[in-house]
């Protein structure tokens, strides 16, 4: 992939990769702007969205241990930089909680 991609379809790039780790897409919101998505079997969710959370969503969506955030173009090299620093992350607070 050359050049960079918008954040839409940088995030659609994201979550490819992230299923080809395993992740399912187990839901989206209205806009179609915030993915979540968790491994199966796994009750904790990764979410991906082209913002970042509010402290009010954080309070209401416990089950989620981290959020990739693309909010910009991204190249493809940087799309799966950050799809790798994300899946670092995630198994960081798996094993933070005793489940990972």
């Amino acid at each position: 992939m050359s050049g960079t991609l918008p954040p839409v379809a940088a995030l659609n790039v994201a979550a490819r990769l992230l299923e080809a780790e395993g992740f399912a897409i187990t839901a989206r919101n209205e806009r179609g702007d915030s993915l979540y998505l968790r491994r199966p079997g796994e009750t904790w969710h990764l979410r991906l969205s082209n913002h970042a959370r509010t402290a009010k969503q954080r309070r209401r969506r416990t089950d989620i241990l981290t959020s990739l955030v693309i909010d910009a173009p991204r190249s493809g090299p940087q799309i799966a930089t950050l799809v790798a620093g994300a899946l670092r992350n995630f198994e960081a607070a798996l094993k933070a909680r005793g489940t990972g």
